[in-house]
This record gives C-alpha cells, sequence and structure tokens, in this order.
C-alpha cells in the first residue's frame, strides 16, 4: 500500500526529531514477522522507544500498528487527530503531533519493562536496517542511471538550440558578405 503524504510529513518529522539516536522505520519484530513498528529508537544506553503513526481516526481505532514494545512507547499524529483521540490514549503511551512540519511533544509516556528480549529488539532493528539499506543500494543504481539520462537529454537539448543558434547567426552574417568579402566596410 502506498504512503500517503501526511505518513511522509510524520516519517520525516519523527526522523528529524529523534536524530541524535540510531532510528529505524517499519522495524519487524522478531523473526516472523507478526509485529511491526511504524518508528523505533535505541540511545546509546540502549533504552528502545517505539512510535505508532497515525493520520486518521479509523486508523487509529483499527487492529493494526499498536506495537508498543519499547521503554518508551507513542503515538505521532496530526494535531486534530490528536484532539479527537486524546482520551483515548493510555496513560503509559505518550503523544507527538505535527505543527507545521516538526513535532511537538504533547503527552510524555511513562517508562515501561520490556516485554520483548533486548536482543531481539537489536536484532530487529538491524534486519530492518538491512533491509533499507539493500532497498536504497538497488534504487540507487536505478536512480543513477536516471540522472545521467536526464542529464544526456538535457546536454543534447542545449546542443540542439546551440546549433541552431548557430545557424541562424551563420544565416544572418551570410546576409552581410559578398562572395568573400565583407558588405559593409570600416
Amino acid at each position: 500500500m502506498a504512503k500517503t503524504e501526511l505518513t511522509k510529513q510524520l516519517e520525516k518529522a519523527i526522523i528529524k526529531e529523534t536524530s541524535k539516536w540510531f532510528g529505524c522505520l517499519e522495524v519487524t519484530i522478531g523473526w516472523y514477522g507478526k509485529q511491526r513498528v511504524d518508528f523505533m529508537t535505541m540511545d546509546s544506553k540502549e533504552i528502545f522507544r517505539c512510535y505508532e503513526l497515525k493520520i486518521s481516526k479509523s486508523d487509529f481505532n483499527s487492529n493494526h500498528g499498536h506495537n508498543f514494545v519499547g521503554h518508551y512507547n507513542y503515538y505521532v499524529m496530526p494535531k486534530e487527530l490528536y484532539e479527537r483521540v486524546k482520551e483515548e490514549i493510555p496513560k503509559h503511551i505518550g503523544a507527538y503531533i505535527l505543527e507545521s512540519n516538526s513535532l511537538r511533544l504533547i503527552k510524555k509516556p511513562k517508562k515501561q519493562e520490556l516485554i520483548k528480549d533486548i536482543e531481539i529488539l537489536k536484532n530487529s532493528m538491524i534486519r530492518s536496517l538491512y533491509r533499507d539499506v539493500c532497498k536504497f543500494y538497488n534504487q540507487s543504481e536505478e536512480c543513477i542511471l536516471d540522472y545521467y539520462k536526464r542529464r544526456i537529454n538535457r546536454l543534447e537539448k542545449e546542443l540542439r538550440n546551440a546549433n541552431r543558434l548557430y545557424l541562424e547567426t551563420s544565416n544572418e552574417l551570410f546576409k552581410y558578405k559578398r562572395h568573400g568579402k565583407d558588405f559593409i566596410e570600416d
């Protein structure tokens, strides 16, 4: 399923907000992929934070994406949605709201005991990071080819324009010459 523009905005904002920690989008927990966290971070003290991105009330109320397996867990959502669902957010879950392309922590979470072993969380994050690197590597080759194709097309267009300008200038110059002799003399 394609991501909405709002989802992409939320992802960019949470990445920016948590840039001092190790982080990864769409972390599949464990080996069998039954749980997927929208975004997970780990700091240098091995404190895990999990973020679930919600863009609508139906998304919030769905059975998908309430995978809170970190020490600290958060919802990330537009301000309007937060106003509609704030009473439904459990007391131990925090909330960030999107305000003009940046996030604001509006509700602090309470620290939880991990329900998964810390090694499982680390391995899940590493595996998901590896998946992203592979996606980037495969896409980057295509992106580089596309870049050079666009550059070649642009240069060919510039060459055609330069040739056209050269011909027009040559024709203008020819009007002012007769049999190799300048028509206008100094």
